[in-house]
């Protein structure tokens, strides 16, 4: 069961330990996103507002097809809002200016994808690291960097393997290590545990809570499970557009079967 209301002022919501209410990172200010279908004007976002302030782990909850997606591609400079803007770091991101967009999701923001998009005839290493390639890194320390990332995610054996050899817990991991390799100061995780099954799930959750830590991330977690939102610092809730503070009850955290609705 989850409890709550609109979202308010960032100087009294729920804090994870250490963090100051000053230190905000990303945000967005009242997101909205319409899509025309057909003779009508179908809106998926409504008024979405959030900050998120440096070191929280926080997760959206909501069920499929609610927006959440949606949301985290605004966030992640992949889509833009019919109005409203996104702020990163105090600045609101040049829409309009391609080569900032691109610096900005291949240096600042880390996307992780429900399906891991990951490329099937190219090793777990190539891979990795492809997003340092795409800003003018060479092959040689490129592929260096890859390789201590599949070691932070325990893959280091499985280096030279192609995508389409790994299982779909190792495809998931090299997606994480993919995500975090450009060194982002924020990760966005849409469904990372979505086609995964009940121990994969709970592994992959466990080592992005280990990597947030280590690595003084900044992160958003998109599910629709409550188990695993109940493990994160701050819990949102996104409903017919609007998102607000969510409380997760307690006895969500012990299974992965627990949904949102």
């Amino acid at each position: 069961m989850i409890e709550g209301g609109p979202i308010p002022d960032s100087g009294s919501r729920n804090q994870g330990p250490g963090v100051s209410a000053t230190q905000t990172v990303l945000e967005a200010r009242s997101l909205q996103k319409t899509y025309r279908s057909g003779e009508k004007n179908l809106a998926v976002l409504v008024d979405a507002s959030l900050s998120l302030r440096k070191g929280e782990m926080v997760a959206i909850v909501a069920p499929s097809g609610a927006g959440k997606s949606t949301l985290l591609h605004m966030l992640a400079a992949l889509d833009t809002p019919t109005s409203g803007a996104v702020y990163f770091a105090l600045k609101a991101i040049e829409t309009k200016n391609d080569a900032a967009i691109a610096d900005f999701r291949n240096r600042a923001v880390g996307f992780l994808w429900q399906r891991h998009q990951l490329l099937p005839d190219f090793t777990a290493a190539e891979n990795i690291a492809m997003p340092l390639l795409l800003r003018g890194e060479d092959f040689a320390s490129s592929l260096a960097t890859a390789r201590k990332w599949l070691a932070e995610v325990g893959l280091e054996n499985r280096a030279d393997h192609r995508a389409g050899e790994l299982s779909g817990g190792e495809q998931q991991r090299v997606a994480i290590a993919r995500a975090l390799v450009t060194g982002p100061s924020v990760l966005l995780a849409d469904e990372p545990t979505g086609d995964l099954d009940e121990q994969n799930a709970w592994a992959v959750f466990e080592l992005l809570q280990r990597l947030h830590r280590e690595h003084g991330l900044t992160s958003l977690i998109a599910t629709h499970n409550l188990a695993l939102a109940a493990k994160c610092d701050r819990v949102l809730g996104l409903e017919h557009g609007v998102l607000q503070t969510r409380t997760v009850a307690a006895g969500a955290g012990g299974t992965l079967g627990g949904e949102a609705s």
